[in-house]
């Protein structure tokens, strides 16, 4: 990875952080987006010493706000002519119906709608490089979501669990479309299941609801480096060169279901996207 310019969404902790850290490792110049600059400087700080790389920078952006993502797009696009890898790690799970600056619930808003966005937005950098990667991190609970055409903000029947698996099949869409629209160039997109892991990911960032909790399950779960393995392998592993449109839980590419392998659902959570971010004629 020497040489290679890679950015990590949500790098200020977790799987976010623990990608950053072995990626920086390997030395690559890492990007770590964070949405807090507090929160930022400090996992940067961590990030250098355990990394031990000087090669490490902190740029602030929302993913559920566009105007901060595409302010972010264009200062990483002064600063770096060439990016290697995206890594969109970054996500919410919300216990309640909670939403964005631009009124879509929170899951889809900022674990798809930002992501789109971004990775739109920076297309053009990832297709200088040698081999461009872009690395989704969905879940395995994408099995049970649903792309809720009529009610996409889920103003009916709210929960955790359908917003967040909604979100993560959206990643897998996204991911399939991408791949088809990259053809002919030399960036490949992926998707991965991490694997059940103890991060502070459903926890309330004002009031902390949920820390206890995290605490208790910690035991039962993998760590954030042992999640960050898979999106580790394919934002680096010369194994996966050339590969794309896949989705992988250990390192390994696997099947997925019909739902995430529709090629018409795909294109159309493209189009419905490409409006709701302002990137359609």
């Amino acid at each position: 990875m020497r040489g290679k310019t890679v950015i990590v969404t949500g790098a200020n902790s977790g799987m976010g952080l623990a990608t950053t850290v072995e990626l920086a490792r390997r030395g690559a110049h890492v990007v770590m987006l964070c949405r807090n600059e507090e929160r930022g400087r400090t996992a940067w700080e961590k990030a250098v010493q355990q990394s031990g790389s000087d090669r490490l920078e902190m740029m602030l952006c929302d993913l559920g706000s566009q105007e901060s993502i595409r302010r972010l797009a264009a200062q990483v696009k002064d600063r770096h002519s060439v990016i290697d890898v995206l890594v969109n790690n970054a996500g919410v799970v919300s216990l309640k119906r909670e939403l964005t600056a631009h009124g879509f619930e929170s899951h889809l808003g900022i674990n798809h709608l930002g992501h789109f966005l971004l990775t739109n937005l920076l297309l053009e950098s990832l297709t200088r490089a040698e081999e461009g990667r872009i690395v989704n991190v969905s879940s395995g609970i994408y099995k049970i979501g649903k792309i809720h055409w009529e009610d996409p903000t889920l103003t009916r029947g709210y929960n955790v669990a359908k917003g967040y698996a909604q979100s993560k099949l959206a990643n897998v869409l996204f991911t399939k479309q991408l791949a088809r629209r990259l053809e002919g160039t030399r960036v490949t997109a992926n998707c991965l299941h991490p694997g059940a892991v103890a991060t502070n990911i459903g926890v309330d960032r004002n009031t902390g609801f949920g820390k206890s909790l995290v605490g208790l399950l910690r035991p039962f779960f993998l760590t954030a480096e042992e999640g960050a393995e898979t999106a580790v392998y394919l934002a680096s592993s010369p194994e996966v060169k050339g590969i794309t449109g896949q989705y992988f839980y250990k390192k390994k590419a696997q099947p997925v279901v019909a739902k995430a392998e529709d090629p018409e659902a795909a294109r159309r959570l493209w189009e419905w996207s490409e409006r709701q971010v302002g990137l359609s004629d």
